[in-house]
């Protein structure tokens, strides 16, 4: 009997994983499945319908319908995968008793099924602003794809750093959701943060969220920029938490499975 590498055991666990992690999203039926595609949707209707109501129709550089469609996108991919993450020691115990899963699988898994989903919505988002003839004329493809590729390293980091501290500290899983519902209007989802006032500019830009907003939006529409971006800043942010994370994460990993 030939002996599988580390690697193939490896992916066999994700391909497993990542299944079940599937099933257990769409598990409440039609129902599961259709929230899951129709909350983006709905959060762009209540925001455009929200600017129609205080601000008009009024002329502006870009389309806002496609602009809030891109940032909840970013926005939702990387709630979910932080929500998920810092649950996911908790919600999947029982499947530590088998040596060839590891609990940071789990969040492996859980991440890359919160970006499966995403990719499925940017896809649908497309073929609807093709078919209602939305201006969909990207700038820069490349940089935007890039800044979603880093903001999925982000969310990956902070996921790991919370799962560690929700085993340990109940609050943290109970507080995540209100803390995510106040990060979002931080965060430059639904405004460009050039149109804010100097000083509030200066206090949201060192929040690592809207940095990663302003990379996305910024480089997708021509009449927005990053000039406000910091890379620098974001950088470290995400190496530190992956740091910290993985580093908390392998000193008490024997406490997670145990506990």
């Amino acid at each position: 009997m030939v002996k599988r590498s580390s690697f193939k055991i490896f992916l066999a666990v994700q391909n497993a994983l990542f299944l079940r992690e599937l099933s257990m999203r769409f598990s409440s039926g039609r129902m599961g499945m259709f929230w899951t595609f129709f909350e983006p949707f709905f959060q762009i209707l209540i925001f455009v319908l929200i600017k129609l109501v205080l601000f008009g129709s009024g002329e502006s550089n870009f389309d806002f319908a496609v602009f809030l469609a891109l940032n909840f996108t970013a926005f939702n991919m990387f709630k979910n995968i932080v929500v998920k993450a810092t649950a996911s020691f908790k919600a999947n115990k029982a499947l530590f008793l088998y040596k060839q899963v590891k609990p940071i699988d789990t969040i492996i898994a859980r991440s890359m099924v919160e970006v499966f989903i995403s990719s499925i919505i940017i896809a649908i988002f497309i073929l609807l602003g093709l078919y209602f003839d939305f201006d969909m004329n990207v700038e820069d493809l490349t940089m935007v794809t890039l800044g979603f590729i880093s903001l999925i390293i982000f969310s990956f980091s902070l996921g790991i750093f919370m799962a560690v501290l929700n085993v340990f500290v109940d609050s943290v899983g109970k507080l995540i959701n209100f803390f995510m519902t106040a990060l979002m209007f931080a965060s430059a989802v639904f405004y460009s943060i050039e149109v804010l006032p100097v000083d509030l500019q200066t206090l949201l830009m060192y929040n690592p969220l809207a940095n990663f907003m302003e990379i996305i939006h910024g480089f997708y529409f021509h009449a927005l920029d990053d000039r406000f971006v910091s890379y620098a800043y974001i950088l470290v942010w995400t190496l530190s938490l992956l740091y910290i994370g993985l580093w908390l994460y392998v000193k008490l990993e024997k406490r997670i499975i145990s506990s």
